[in-house]
């Protein structure tokens, strides 16, 4: 029996674990040598779930994973909104470092003034996935991608509304991932009721579905308040945040938050009940986190807690190491070196996180995790932060401008026109005026244990002066140590992501060359991936584009289709051989 296989080793690797209850003894219980690999994000959440202490709504299945899993309390986003953080789950570098920082790069170009423009990483990176897909993995994504660049096609085996691990080839290993919107901070704007496609989590891999409007998640769509499934009452008794007044609209949004939960929870069992229906459950890693931290107003794209802190819980084959609590630091940069690690590969040097399990896990835990806030569509700010496992230090290189800047998407919220409704009225108490002042001081320290809602600024506190310059410090290296200049102006970052130029580079047009029946393909744009189709005479084009890694042979009577792009560049054209 391979005790020592890659998972269970990663499993015996988990520190500062605390066991509920006596759980079954697992240490001869044999783990898979290739692990298929889960994942279950939700959007804009907050650790407002009963496996995290918040017992508001029951959520069946995720705390039936978590009393099957590890929880990890202490996972923290890059950012307070969900593209930069995207883009640091799918490359392993800190958004700022890549030109990611600011949310909706490719929009918003009327209100900013600016082109659209992606993040261009180093040529050497590539998208985790592409990575898994390298080393053997059937990698599918449904169905929100969002990296602040354009994935290659080559990114994905699938990425769609029918992606599904349902659509591998059989005993292949898979990486898949399933992405819940109701929890997303739209599900608290008014006319409300969920979207009608939740039922893609039943019918993936079944082309001959059609959901309404395709399923997108910005379509008319909605279920009517009256048939919206209701998963509490609302009379249920919220714990309404210090930040946010205690009225009936302010309630009734909470009651919208956990309701959306409820929904998300039954949506996260149909996917784990395809799990089991298909036997794969024991040779399945499973991970459920959110993308970000809540999606209320003062939440969402702050870099408090509220904003960066999410809920993740793993759950191991057979159940290993079930029922306890990883308290170590843990940051989005640090998913793809751990993916490749739970597969036995060393993670590139490029990386700037580190594993957290596996074979390859960092011999030391993380001291602190780090976070940005920069533009949020058509608004802007500049802000960093450094985090141990108690206190939050946080620079404000706008300390002109206040915290709270209008923002047409988030006014939406019932709770934010309330907020500025009272505060127009002089009706917010001091604490929830906090947020309207018209300016910041330029340093925040906060004791995230004392003050979870990091009201009571320290910085200025001679009993906490060593701590202020200790996270100080930090601060500066990490910023160095990444390259990271905040307060650019962006069109000086568009400037050095485009090496000068006036417009997005594109990569170059593959070279397809066959000599001796074999097929040869280059590029001359460093690091770009190829992709390629053969196409026969009796079907379609595949849906999948295979990566080019060597000379390959091309059936006769078929076509070959070949195109390259390196992230941050545009795609090349398709260049075609016919045999």
């Amino acid at each position: 029996m391979r005790v020592l296989s890659i998972i269970f080793t990663a499993c015996l690797l988990i520190t500062s674990c605390k066991t509920s209850e006596k759980k079954e003894d697992t240490s001869n219980l044999e783990a898979p040598q290739r692990p298929n690999i889960l994942w279950l994000v939700t959007e804009d959440m907050g650790a407002y779930i009963p496996p995290f202490g918040d017992l508001t709504v029951k959520t069946p299945n995720l705390s039936r994973l978590a009393n099957e899993g590890v929880i990890y309390p202490n996972l923290y986003s890059t950012s307070g909104v969900c593209a930069p953080s995207r883009a640091a789950i799918a490359t392993g570098m800190y958004p700022s470092s890549i030109g990611a920082n600011h949310m909706r790069t490719n929009s918003n170009t009327k209100q900013t003034g600016l082109p659209a423009y992606e993040a261009v990483p180093p040529s050497n990176v590539k998208m985790i996935s592409e990575l898994m897909r390298l080393q053997g993995y059937y990698c599918s994504n449904n169905y929100k991608e969002d990296y602040q660049f354009r994935a290659p096609a080559t990114a994905w085996d699938e990425s769609s509304a029918y992606a599904h691990w349902r659509n591998r080839k059989e005993g292949q290993p898979f990486f898949s991932v399933f992405n819940f919107t109701e929890t997303h901070e739209s599900g608290l704007f008014e006319p409300y009721g969920f979207r009608q496609i939740e039922t893609r989590h039943y019918h993936e891999g079944d082309r001959n579905y059609k959901w309404i409007q395709n399923g997108k998640p910005d379509a008319k769509n909605r279920m009517t308040e009256a048939e919206t499934p209701k998963y509490l009452s609302k009379d249920t008794k919220f714990n309404i945040p210090p930040y946010l007044p205690d009225t009936d609209i302010v309630r009734n949004d909470m009651w919208k938050l956990y309701n959306n939960i409820g929904e998300m929870d039954r949506q996260v069992g149909a996917v784990l009940k395809q799990l089991e229906d298909d036997g794969l459950l024991e040779n399945t890693i499973i991970v459920f986190y959110g993308d970000h931290g809540g999606p209320l107003p003062r939440e969402k794209r702050l870099i408090y807690d509220s904003g960066l802190n999410t809920p993740m819980i793993v759950r191991f084959p057979k159940k290993m190491n079930s029922g306890k609590k990883d308290n170590q630091l843990i940051s989005f940069v640090d998913f793809a070196p751990t993916l490749l690690s739970l597969i036995g590969v060393e993670p590139p040097k490029y990386m700037q996180g580190q594993a957290f399990l596996g074979k390859y896990k960092a011999k030391k835990e993380r001291t602190y995790i780090y976070g940005a806030a920069d533009r949020f569509d058509e608004v802007t700010d500049a802000i960093r932060a450094v985090r141990d496992d108690q206190f939050k230090y946080i620079r404000n290189y706008r300390p002109e401008q206040g915290y709270y800047l209008p923002l047409g998407y988030r006014e939406k919220i019932p709770t934010m026109q309330e907020l500025l409704r009272l505060r127009d009225e002089g009706k917010l108490n001091a604490v929830q005026m906090q947020w309207f002042r018209d300016h910041k001081p330029k340093e925040e320290l906060f004791d995230c244990k004392a003050d979870p809602f990091e009201i009571n600024n320290l910085a200025s506190n001679p009993e906490y002066q060593e701590k202020l310059k200790e996270l100080r410090g930090e601060m500066d290296n990490w910023l160095k140590q990444i390259g990271d200049t905040p307060n650019l102006p962006e069109n000086e970052l568009i400037e050095q992501l485009w090496a000068g130029n006036d417009h997005q580079p594109v990569t170059s047009i593959p070279v397809i060359n066959s000599s001796k029946e074999l097929i040869t393909i280059s590029c001359a744009t460093e690091g770009a991936s190829i992709g390629y189709q053969i196409v026969s005479k009796e079907s379609k084009a595949p849906i999948t584009w295979s990566i080019y890694q060597k000379p390959f042979l091309l059936p006769k009577g078929s076509l070959l289709k070949v195109k390259a792009h390196r992230i941050g560049f545009k795609a090349s054209k398709i260049v075609e051989l016919a045999k």
